[in-house]
């Protein structure tokens, strides 16, 4: 599996940083992951929705550990990408 494509939405809100999107293998989507700040740097956020008793269950998630961490990478190394443009358009 190979992360062809990640887009990204940008917030200015104290722990929501962005909002991205993953292409993979160039044939599936997966929106609605977040980026946040947490109290020890920044984390992905997989899509979720919240269940009548209140918890916040994914909708899609990797099963290994090592998927979660390369699409970890891929989206911080991203939003670090888009933090250097945005910083130059200003």
């Amino acid at each position: 599996m190979e992360i062809t494509e990640v887009r990204l939405t940008l917030r200015n809100e104290e722990r929501l940083k962005a909002y991205a999107s993953i292409t993979l293998d160039d044939c599936f989507v997966v929106r609605g992951i977040r980026v946040i700040a947490g109290n020890d740097g920044l984390f992905v956020a997989m899509p979720s929705r919240k269940s009548p008793e209140g918890r916040h269950l994914d909708i899609a998630h990797p099963i290994k550990s090592e998927t979660r961490a390369y699409i970890t990478q891929k989206i911080i190394e991203e939003y670090q990408k888009e933090l250097e443009r945005s910083d130059s358009k200003k």
